[in-house]
């Protein structure tokens, strides 16, 4: 693919792939959240699936998950681009896969914003995340599905 050329992307479906709440809410101060992020594509059509898991732990303890993937169909002629046919990966760009990354984490703050709403566990939220600490160069992804529409 041409460096710098925009690859062209729509937003076509987002979903919560886990959401639970284990025992009760803390009672300490000190929380911290784990983050866990992959990227996936279809075979059968141009199209990226992007996913985030968020733990909140007190202590070592999990009392908050969520998990929600962003699907964005590629443009076909920018998805062609960015097929390496001879090893059957795809490769992304790191500012494009820091870009679609953004995207999910900002999604999944909106929905355990609304999932935890009127409770008392609406006062953990997704922290800022810097997410080019996340992605450290171009991501190349060998054949795995998207899971099926919900």
């Amino acid at each position: 693919m041409e460096k710098n050329k925009p690859i062209r992307f729509q937003l076509r479906q987002i979903t919560t792939e886990q959401f639970a709440v284990i025992g009760e809410p803390p009672t300490e101060e000190t929380i911290n959240v784990s983050t866990r992020s992959n990227f996936r594509y279809s075979d059968d059509k141009p199209a990226l699936g992007v996913f985030v898991e968020l733990r909140f732990n007190e202590k070592d303890t999990p009392f908050l998950l969520i998990e929600a993937g962003c699907h964005f169909e590629i443009e076909e002629s920018d998805w062609e681009s960015l097929k390496d046919r001879e090893n059957n990966t795809i490769r992304l760009p790191k500012d494009f896969a820091v870009h679609l990354l953004m995207l999910t984490i900002g999604t999944i703050r909106g929905i355990l914003h609304a999932k935890t709403e009127n409770t008392p566990l609406n006062k953990f939220f997704v922290p800022l995340l810097n997410v080019l600490q996340m992605v450290n160069s171009d991501i190349i992804l060998d054949n795995t599905s998207i899971p099926d529409d919900k």
